[in-house]
């Protein structure tokens, strides 16, 4: 029976809707059931216009909103969101906080879990995002699962890319005029496929 893995994602400007696709892919190539879902913007639709932000949301408004309660239904779960300050955006830490009742019952206890980001900047908190949705992983009982150095990409130096050994991530620019190159979303899905295969090898015993 395939594993279900499902990809939460934040995004604003599309950048980590991107890498949500690419994660998605990953997991579908490792033959996994997957589902990509997003988590509810905090954010007036106000504050959304002044940002520049509801155009881009056009794009990936066909993709589910995220319900916290589902997540126990799957047998790994990988989050996505860009980064405020070298921390997970408000929307996201939103979401996480609304899965009280799933930590008390122990509801994802010994399920895999991973993270992935993007920034503006090569150096704008890649890491420290990550690791922090890493905690929230670990308050849970989750098995976290990063990305190994066997993904080749996270070594080419021929050009500036995002990606970490703690998960996928690309650069966006100061004004979101990057997008995600080849190099990151192949590193992304190797994410998925990696977290997929963890999955099924413990599904398996």
């Amino acid at each position: 029976m395939a594993v279900k893995v499902q990809v939460v994602f934040y995004s604003l400007y599309t950048h980590v809707y991107q890498l949500a696709q690419a994660v998605a892919e990953g997991a579908k190539e490792a033959g996994a059931e997957v589902t990509l879902a997003q988590v509810p913007d905090i954010l007036p639709a106000d504050v959304l216009e002044k940002m520049g932000a509801v155009e881009a949301k056009k794009s990936f408004a066909h993709v589910p909103t995220a319900d916290p309660h589902a997540l126990a239904d799957a047998d790994a779960i990988i989050l996505g969101s860009p980064t405020r300050y070298g921390a997970a955006a408000a929307s996201m830490q939103a979401f996480l906080d609304s899965t009280g009742g799933l930590w008390g019952k122990g509801a994802l206890i010994g399920k895999v879990g991973g993270a992935f980001t993007s920034t503006a900047s090569q150096h704008g908190g890649q890491e420290t995002t990550i690791v922090g949705m890493h905690t929230f992983l670990y308050h849970q009982g989750m098995v976290v699962v990063g990305v190994p150095y066997s993904a080749k990409e996270l070594l080419n130096l021929d050009e500036i890319s995002g990606g970490t050994p703690y998960g996928a991530s690309t650069i966006a620019g100061p004004r979101g005029e990057r997008t995600p190159t080849a190099n990151e979303l192949a590193i992304a899905r190797f994410q998925g496929r990696h977290t997929a295969q963890i999955a099924a090898k413990l599904a398996a015993g």
